[in-house]
């Protein structure tokens, strides 16, 4: 199904284009309220856009992908500038739109200097972290999904907080070119495995679809997308690089990374669909390391003395939820996989917001430099408790119901085996209840507390919005999981395919 605005353009390709074009209006300017201001409207522009987009598509949901667009682009490799949204996807676009709004408005007092770079870097992340999500063309995927890399760097090494800024940012390069190395050779396979088939070499997804894989070559494509996308997501042991690009990076590089988690959405849209039979064979390794990244991103959380590497492990720990969730291959498990990582933009972006708030006032995020903070500033300790809460994915917020359906699907596929990932609501409780206690509760201990100034109108608005956020999709989970059902389905169905076609080899 394709829909078009006037002059046949896809409402998606719009929305892709929007940011750039934001980005490229702020280049001329020199005058900083109206480069602000501008980017506000930007920014908002954007998420009304892809509200409605979001709107339109779950008014009439479906398994086929909508707001299709194809046009021409590399003709000699079978490339072409192919997007669209289905139920998998169409939850990520107002999520990065959000995201976005959060990190410009966030800006305003965070960022000292260099004010128009750092919004033009937000702008292109969020234009290639969209093209991340509708990209039909998996050439066109790659293009995305290396564009994310250089606006990451910039905003790590220009504007990050702590000494190790440079080592940071290095080290996220590294990770991820190493990743796009098996990504980018994943992808040639599944091409040269098309032209082998159809005598011509073709980068389309849906086109991808419809070929069969040989078990050997699709044991390896499944293997290099797997490591890319771990290391992505981050899953354990990958995730080393995620800590330090919290720590010392800033706050809005934070939520753009731990809020957008390209990497598992990878599991989903591309490992899953392209090669079912080897992710059935292979999805005990899975199963594996995600309930180790559950267990070890929840016992480090509880041990780390600063807010900021706290909610890294926590994102490990829940990554680790979501690929148990999708390595069920049931209904419930993959649409607890979605919702879970629509809910970590979400919880992720809230705590990041009141560390930046923290770190504003009292110049740093370590535990045992705060305390009594709730004394002085209610309002703050208020927000905090609500993102809390949805960490801990208590009833009534948005961390419950992707919980419940993803261990509700891993138990019904792994039975007592996955109850171990039932752990993850006890650390996730523990940690969020010692941060909480240590640093908003109890005396106050240090003379900065005592002088510590609440939520500003401003930070109380975008605070407040993230809350509301929360709460609505915690009392209406059916807002993402409806229109994701169709293609949840349809991906259920290949996952059963490709474990049929395993029982009946020889």
């Amino acid at each position: 199904m394709s829909q078009h605005a006037a002059g046949g353009v896809s409402l998606v390709s719009l929305l892709l284009l929007w940011p750039l074009l934001v980005a490229g209006a702020l280049v001329p300017l020199r005058n900083l309220r109206l480069i602000r201001t501008i980017a506000l409207v930007g920014a908002l522009g954007e998420l009304a856009a892809s509200l409605w987009i979001f709107a339109r598509f779950a008014s009439t949901p479906t398994d086929t992908f909508q707001f299709t667009e194809r046009l021409p682009w590399i003709d000699a490799i079978g490339a072409s500038f192919h997007v669209g949204i289905d139920g998998v996807s169409a939850p990520f676009l107002p999520l990065t739109a959000f995201l976005t709004v959060v990190a410009v408005v966030q800006s305003r007092t965070a960022v000292s200097h260099r004010h128009k770079a750092y919004l033009i870097a937000v702008f292109v992340f969020s234009a290639a972290s969209t093209g991340v999500f509708t990209a039909l063309d998996l050439a066109l995927f790659f293009v995305f999904w290396e564009l994310m890399l250089v606006p990451t760097f910039v905003l790590i090494k220009l504007w990050g907080a702590g000494p190790g800024r440079t080592h940071a940012a290095t080290k996220y390069v590294l990770a991820m070119l190493m990743g796009s190395v098996t990504l980018l050779a994943a992808f040639v396979l599944l091409s040269v495995n098309h032209a082998r088939v159809t005598g011509s070499l073709s980068f389309d997804y849906l086109a991808l679809l419809d070929v069969d894989v040989p078990q050997g070559l699709g044991t390896v494509v499944f293997v290099l997308m797997a490591f890319s996308f771990a290391l992505k997501a981050p899953l354990f042991p990958l995730h080393s690089w995620l800590p330090p690009a919290l720590q010392e990076g800033p706050i809005g590089i934070g939520i753009l990374l731990a809020g957008l988690k390209v990497g598992a959405y990878g599991f989903l849209r591309l490992i899953a669909p392209l090669t079912p039979e080897p992710f059935m064979q292979w999805r005990w390794v899975i199963v594996l390391l995600a309930v180790v990244a559950i267990l070890y991103g929840g016992f480090a959380a509880l041990a780390q003395p600063d807010l900021r590497r706290l909610i890294a492990f926590a994102g490990v720990s829940h990554v680790g939820l979501a690929l148990l969730g999708l390595s069920s291959g049931n209904a419930d498990g993959i649409s607890g996989a979605v919702f879970l990582l629509a809910n970590l933009g979400l919880t992720s972006t809230g705590l990041l917001l009141i560390v930046g708030f923290v770190h504003q006032r009292l110049g740093t995020t370590d535990l045992a430099a705060l305390g009594g903070v709730a004394g002085r500033a209610p309002a703050l300790a208020a927000f905090a408790l609500v993102y809390a809460f949805a960490e801990a994915a208590l009833p009534g917020t948005s961390g419950f119901p992707g919980e419940f359906l993803a261990l509700l699907g891993a138990f019904r596929e792994f039975g007592p085996f996955a109850l171990i990932a039932l752990l993850i609501v006890v650390l996730a409780a523990g940690y969020t209840l010692i941060w909480l206690q240590r640093a908003f509760y109890g005396p106050i201990t240090r003379e900065p507390v005592k002088h510590v100034v609440d939520l500003r109108p401003r930070e109380g608005a975008l605070a407040l919005a993230v809350a509301i956020a929360i709460v609505v999709l915690g009392l209406f989970p059916s807002v993402v999981l409806d229109p994701a059902q169709p293609s949840v389905d349809q991906l259920v169905e290949r996952l059963n395919g490709g474990a049929d076609a395993l029982a009946t080899r020889p």
